[in-house]
């Protein structure tokens, strides 16, 4: 037999071509994964099937808002039924369940699916990727609790209540929404991270941020009903909700959130703002090392 090929072999050539256009680099990558990251935690760009948990939650944080705005209006209230930075704590609950949906959905595909050294291969780097994705959790949260504020804020300009106070209070609404969405967002990516498995992921994310204010709460109801308030104030510092409230009362001017009112003074609120940010620092630090190993 011929070793020799047929007459009739040929060389095809498939069209690929080198790329001569723009290399848009890190800078491009980065805003771009923030953008597909922040779309996603509501649905967009998905199926119909994703977008009928965050958009339902989100309607769920903007209904209270509208209602209390109505009142407001109707009956010529002096102030609002509700403190600006006491939304959220009211809402707890929905948070909680939005943050536990949208953090795995944000990272668990990435390494179930083994993609992330995809991301990595290039332009983009582990910080790039980290970056992009605590910002695009932390401003999903932002925008879910900072619209039903916004709202509130309006239509209390609308029942003619003080511009200046109204302001003052709005203001400080909005910084006590962006320390949650901070804190939120990098503690339920930290826990979705830990693992492929989106269940094992929402049940985590549940565990730290619900049932954790569920214990620390009860103690410090424990606490108040046995005559002992002392530390009512510090066990506040084992929950990221109670941490959110303590500042608020502290350094924001939020009514007293523990049971029998007891106050977040100025050296205990220094302690509480101080454990918000470490948690911050240190979720972003966590979610670091993770990617390191991931990536290889």
């Amino acid at each position: 037999m011929s070793s020799q090929a047929p007459e009739t072999t040929q060389i095809h050539n498939i069209g690929y071509r080198t790329y001569d256009g723009p290399r848009l680099g890190r800078g491009y990558a980065r805003r771009a994964l923030f953008s597909q990251s922040l779309r996603g935690a509501y649905g967009l760009g998905r199926s119909a099937k994703s977008k009928v948990l965050p958009m339902l939650l989100f309607g769920v944080m903007c209904i209270p808002a509208l209602i209390i705005v109505a009142v407001a209006v109707v009956t010529k209230a002096p102030k609002l039924a509700i403190e600006y930075t006491q939304y959220a704590l009211y809402l707890q609950v929905v948070i909680g369940i939005y943050v536990a949906a949208q953090a795995p959905q944000s990272v668990s595909r990435d390494l179930r699916f083994r993609t992330v050294p995809l991301y990595f291969s290039r332009p983009i780097e582990r910080t790039d990727y980290v970056l992009a994705k605590y910002g695009a959790m932390a401003a999903a949260l932002f925008i879910l609790t900072a619209v039903p504020l916004v709202i509130l804020y309006v239509g209390a300009l609308l029942a003619k209540l003080d511009f200046a106070d109204q302001t003052a209070l709005f203001g400080q609404g909005l910084v006590s929404v962006a320390l949650l969405s901070l804190l939120f967002g990098g503690i339920g990516l930290v826990m979705a991270a830990l693992t492929p498995r989106r269940g094992f992921g929402v049940a985590a994310v549940i565990a730290v941020l619900t049932i954790s204010y569920g214990a620390v709460t009860t103690l410090q109801g424990i606490a108040y009903a046995t005559d002992n308030p002392d530390p009512i104030a510090w066990m506040g510092l084992f929950s990221p909700l109670t941490l959110i409230s303590g500042v608020q009362t502290a350094f924001l001017g939020a009514p007293p959130a523990f049971p029998g009112e007891v106050s977040v003074g100025a050296g205990a609120g220094a302690v509480y703002v101080v454990a918000v940010l470490a948690l911050i620092v240190g979720s972003y630090a966590v979610l670091m090392r993770r990617y390191r190993k991931v990536g290889l």
